[in-house]
């Protein structure tokens, strides 16, 4: 990337003081806590201060637990109120049919003397808020600034029957107002259309220049809140990406692209495919697999080794249903539905599966995520448009029997402050056209697997589009830590960071790797007391990581050396810091 200043401008710019502050919107830590989001004065008709306060709400809760006994903003963490100011815009890379949201958080006390961005692509495919939590929180007290980027996913969702999206600024707005953040090709029909979906861009394969981007626009950004300190460069201004999940995979993808732009990357729980290396696998290949075998898998562990929910009481009998369909699939072995269950779960562990992984992987079973990732991810690697999905699929408002229906205005406006980026959730869900008995999902999941094992011009053109997003090593001489919890049952290490790091190194890359046991991948979930007495949050160690990585770019330390972290759970009790294990060096 050239040291020129960048040529985007922000679109907007907010101040956000006193009541309104950067890193929670005024919230603190108990508003952040509350069990209800913030409301609309008028439920119909927010504004944009409401849908930034409310999508900064959710954003927290989708990432950080901040349950009285998690430890949040007490053993780790921080939401001080940081006034400062927002810089907006919607970027397009070159050749992309659909932007992606990049913002920037500059605080007031911006060290200007020792100039400091922190890029934060989202986890999943959040909203441009969707990293506040694992960036802001660390970035912002320190008097960097943070640059968002939602890479080209995102809550921009769009109503096809009532023809609506929305603008810049979250609010809602109608196709014709020329300024929408995404707005699918189709014309008419109903339903609901998402950027991550139907932008026919498949972004997971820029994800590393879309952090790339979101970077430039930050230094353009203080440069127009510094006038009297610019130019601000990539060779004068420290630049450090950091994101877990899907924005741990970023930035390792922004890692490996060329130029001196980027000064340290730290990964937690990356979703990266180190094509070619041993144990790697893409995360459809394993998604796909997952939804098939995996609710069958699980009958074959005692019920008081899954934490709850699910509730395996009311799943038994669908997991048992699932066991009889693989049988007669010809997926596993065995006449009853123990020895079903037996051979699938051998199945899996034969594919680089283990115990634990499948253990916290009972959260993705129960919340029905592995069809959600799979369906999503299939029409953006095929980049299918809305209504060619391969298998059928759609996505609308639905009744209580799942019927689709029309989305009310009430619930159209609050989709971009409330969304995950993939539904079902926040009123939209998956509008199954091979629904049948007696299992009902199977059809559409082996019409999904077919395209990652298939050879039909679907799955040749769905491979094409995984194929675009392998990882290649990092850019030598760039610091990098990645972080991973040895019990992630969403994004196994065994199939993401073991094998990038194993590449990395392969190519001479100095690539730090932290392996956090009793880790897996949600800490939002550690609310939950199944999943906090048994699991620790991964947070904590991705802000240890760049507290050390800042350090050794300050010329004050070595970088983190590799460790397995013996961490403990909390039990009934609350998080302490003995427990976290830090590494020491």
């Amino acid at each position: 990337m050239s040291r020129d200043e960048p040529m985007i401008e922000p679109q907007r710019v907010t101040e956000h003081r006193g009541g309104d502050d950067l890193l929670t919107a005024g919230l603190g830590l108990d508003g952040l806590r509350a069990m209800m989001p913030p409301a609309f004065a008028d439920p119909q008709r927010p504004t944009a201060r409401e849908l930034r306060r409310r999508a900064i709400w959710s954003s927290w809760r989708g990432i950080a637990d901040l349950s009285p006994g998690g430890g949040y903003g007490q053993v780790y963490g921080s939401t001080a109120a940081v006034p400062g100011r927002e810089y907006s815009a919607l970027a397009t890379l070159p050749g992309a049919r659909q932007p992606h949201r990049v913002l920037v958080q500059v605080p007031d006390d911006f060290d200007q003397t020792r100039r400091c961005v922190v890029v934060a692509p989202s986890s999943g495919s959040r909203g441009v808020y969707g990293a506040i939590a694992v960036a802001g929180a660390w970035a912002l007290p320190k008097g960097c600034a943070v640059a968002y980027t939602d890479k080209g996913g995102g809550s921009d969702y769009f109503d096809l029957d009532s023809q609506a999206g929305f603008g810049e600024d979250g609010t809602a707005r109608p196709r014709e107002a020329g300024d929408l953040a995404f707005a699918p090709d189709a014309a008419g029909g109903g339903g609901v259309a998402f950027k991550h979906a139907h932008s026919r861009d498949n972004p997971e394969a820029d994800w590393g220049r879309h952090v790339q981007q979101a970077a430039g626009f930050a230094l353009g950004a203080l440069s127009q809140a510094f006038p009297q300190a610019k130019p601000f460069r990539f060779d004068n201004t420290r630049v450090i990406a950091a994101g877990i999940s899907n924005g741990g995979g970023a930035v390792l993808r922004a890692a490996e692209l060329e130029g001196d732009w980027l000064d340290a990357v730290v990964a937690g729980e990356p979703n990266v495919w180190a094509r070619g290396q041993a144990g790697a696998r893409s995360l459809y290949d394993y998604t796909t697999e997952a939804a098939l075998l995996m609710p069958c898998a699980l009958l074959h562990l005692p019920a008081e080794a899954l934490p709850q929910p699910p509730l395996r009481a009311q799943a038994e009998p669908l997991w048992t249903q699932r066991c009889a369909s693989l049988k007669a699939a010809g997926l596993v072995e065995g006449d009853s539905v123990q020895a079903q269950a037996a051979s699938a779960h051998a199945r899996l562990l034969a594919n680089g599966w283990t115990h634990e992984v499948l253990v916290a992987g009972a959260l993705s079973v129960g919340f029905d995520l592995w069809r959600a990732i799979a369906v999503t991810y299939a029409s953006a690697y095929g980049r299918y448009g809305v209504g060619e999905h391969p298998c059928g699929y759609a996505f609308a408002a639905q009744n209580p029997d799942f019927s689709a229906r029309a989305s009310t205005a009430a619930e159209r406006v609050a989709w971009w402050s409330d969304a995950s980026g993939i539904p079902p959730g926040n009123g939209v869900g998956i509008v199954d056209t091979r629904i049948a008995a007696p299992d009902f999902t199977l059809p559409g999941l082996q019409c999904l697997r077919a395209l990652q094992a298939g050879d039909s011009a679907d799955a040749l053109r769905v491979r094409a589009g995984i194929d675009a997003t392998a990882a290649a090593p990092p850019r030598a001489g760039l610091p990098v830590v990645v972080i991973h919890g040895r019990d992630d049952g969403l994004v196994p290490e065994a199939f993401s960071s073991a094998p990038y790091v194993a590449a990395a190194r392969a190519a001479g890359r100095d690539v730090r790797y932290w392996q956090v046991r009793k880790a897996q991948h949600f800490d939002a979930f550690l609310a939950l007391p199944a999943y906090g007495a048994r699991y620790v949050p991964l947070l904590p160690y991705m802000y240890a990581a760049l507290d050390r990585v800042q350090a050794h770019l300050d010329g004050q330390g070595a970088l983190p050396a590799d460790a397995v972290v013996e961490a403990r759970p909390r039990g009934a009790g609350a998080v302490e810091a003995t427990q976290l294990a830090m590494p020491s060096r």
